[in-house]
């Protein structure tokens, strides 16, 4: 948050730049910008060369570290917190007087793939686990929100415990003393005006509530029974929150998760603070949980979160959970990311989801390759495995993989052990390369007591088909085509009869199969009714009676 500095110069070059940020970074006087100073590092009481680059502090150890060692480092440093720009700041627009995210040196990733000393730009984040043992003096007319559980309620009050003795020191300052276990950051926030309540949700976690009261935040009384609804519904659907506790603080830039809690904006109208809310807690479970290297693999985080809220909404506008607003109707929670995609797609601006999340060219591109497509990602696993196998996979993954940063192969291992089915094809097309799926169908040719349809694969990315063929009568039957990179076949997801029919060898472009039928019985084809394929051109997926 310097004039001149990486992601300055990132904002004010890159062609469609975040609206939050814009030149603003480049205007900062001394007073207001941000800066991290690292005074000392010592490695066993032994001090180590450093020097800055950027967002990044490059250390010449004095000895080596031996794998499986145990060494420490103490670290001395000051800092100043920037006026707000971006997730991290003082003085928000709303009014917050601390957001405190990225306040301290924090240890690069080393895994698999080496360091990962990526510089700040203001995209995603990928960090090593540990437990924080952080305490906060500030004067006592703040009330503190933060990752962690707070260890001296007695001391604080202040919505923490009743009959409380708050301790205040001879300089009027409190000290909060917070404990966070196993988590891969640390965040807190402050403010003079805080209202702190605290609420048990559905699954039993202690869920803390931290925003200024005003006829802005009226919104916030009701947020605690809906959260506490949301809490059980991802513990069924995706696993277990494995913490005690988690925090909703109003703070920072529109919405952003961190370990344990998260900073949202607190005004507005109550569907949209219950939808940041669902969208910042899931990250809990694909970033602050799995933490996935969000970076490299920004898909896995945002994506899948996204795909989580679209559920966990859908689930509370279905049930009638949110005040004010009507019972919604049946439908796909996941259907306007999937024709949404698809538009983008056809535009020609896509890229590919390998891209590291700093590298795309665009900011909208990655937005929707990291948001949007990464949660179709998963609704095409569905559509391809079945739901069944998926939903059990989705727990499996969660179970197998939580504090461990899974990768994208990772994943997919998991819902082919679940399917049976062979995936990496689909990994690949789908990470690495921006190609489409479109397929049509083609003639359909009445032959005495058997109709010959002919199914035309258009684009690029191949796919299993469901195809479902209404007769004249009403009756359906359901005609499904295996993949033959697929190596099996997804069992049948209705009642609806279903013929398995042989598989489609993914470099032909076309396939034809029989209906037995009389003259006329068949009055409608349709390819993917369920519209869970991503597919770019829908209108050539169905054929009826009439067209011929």
């Amino acid at each position: 948050f310097q004039p001149g500095s990486a992601m300055d110069v990132r904002s004010r070059t890159i062609t469609d730049p975040d609206g939050r940020v814009g030149d603003r970074i480049s205007k900062l006087k001394p007073d207001e910008i941000g800066f991290l100073k690292v005074k000392n590092l010592k490695l066993n009481g032994q001090p180590c060369k450093f020097k800055t680059e950027g967002t990044i502090l490059e250390v010449e150890l004095p000895t080596k570290i031996a794998p499986l060692s145990k060494v420490e480092f103490t670290c001395e440093f000051e800092g100043q917190s920037p006026v707000q720009i971006r997730r991290s700041g003082r003085n928000n627009k709303e009014g917050v007087d601390y957001s405190m995210s990225q306040w301290y040196p924090k240890l690069c990733e080393y895994d698999e793939q080496g360091w990962h000393s990526n510089p700040y730009i203001a995209r995603e984040f990928y960090g090593i686990w540990g437990d924080f043992d952080v305490t906060i003096h500030i004067d006592k007319k703040f009330t503190v929100g933060a990752s962690g559980i707070l260890q001296n309620p007695q001391e604080i009050g202040k919505g923490y415990a009743e009959n409380a003795t708050p301790k205040v020191a001879t300089d009027g300052k409190m000290a909060w003393h917070f404990r966070a276990e196993n988590v891969h950051d640390y965040m807190w926030a402050a403010d003079a005006d805080y209202t702190h309540t605290q609420r048990k949700a559905d699954d039993g976690t202690m869920m803390h509530f931290f925003y200024i009261p005003s006829e802005k935040t009226a919104s916030w009384k009701l947020l605690p029974d809906i959260m506490a609804k949301v809490f059980a519904f991802s513990r069924d659907h995706y696993g277990k929150y494995p913490y005690s506790d988690f925090s909703f603080i109003q703070g920072g830039d529109g919405g952003m998760e961190y370990p344990m809690a998260t900073l949202i904006l607190g005004e507005g109208k109550l569907p949209g603070l219950v939808g940041v809310a669902t969208h910042e807690l899931m990250h809990s479970w694909y970033q602050g949980v799995l933490g996935t290297n969000e970076s490299l693999y920004a898909w896995m985080d945002e994506g899948f979160t996204s795909f989580a809220e679209n559920y966990i909404l859908d689930y509370l506008k279905k049930q009638g959970l949110i005040p004010g607003q009507k019972p919604a109707e049946s439908g796909d929670p996941m259907s306007d990311d999937v024709t949404g995609f698809a538009r983008w797609q056809v535009g020609g601006k896509e890229e590919p989801l390998s891209i590291h999340a700093d590298h795309f060219t665009l900011n909208r591109a990655y937005s929707l390759a990291s948001y949007v497509k990464g949660a179709v990602f998963l609704q095409e696993l569905k559509y391809i495995e079945g739901e069944k196998n998926f939903d059990a996979a989705m727990l499996t993954y969660f179970n197998t993989w939580k504090f461990r940063h899974p990768t994208p192969n990772d994943c997919i291992r998991i819902h082919e052990k679940q399917s049976g089915l062979e995936l990496d094809w689909f990994k690949e097309y789908y990470v690495f390369t921006t190609h489409q799926m479109d397929y049509a169908v083609g003639k359909v040719a009445v032959n005495g007591a058997k109709t010959t349809v002919e199914l035309k694969k258009v684009g690029v990315f191949p796919m299993p088909l469901d195809v479902l063929v209404t007769y004249a009568d009403g009756k359906q039957e359901v005609f499904y085509i295996p993949l033959d990179l697929m190596r099996g076949e997804k069992p049948a997801e209705s009642t609806t009869k279903r013929t398995i029919l042989n598989d489609w060898t993914w470099t032909f472009p076309t396939y034809e199969f029989d209906i037995p039928s009389g003259k006329n019985a068949v009055s409608k084809i349709e390819i993917d009714p369920s519209g869970r394929m991503m597919d770019v051109h829908r209108e050539n997926n169905t054929w009826t009676i009439e067209k011929n």
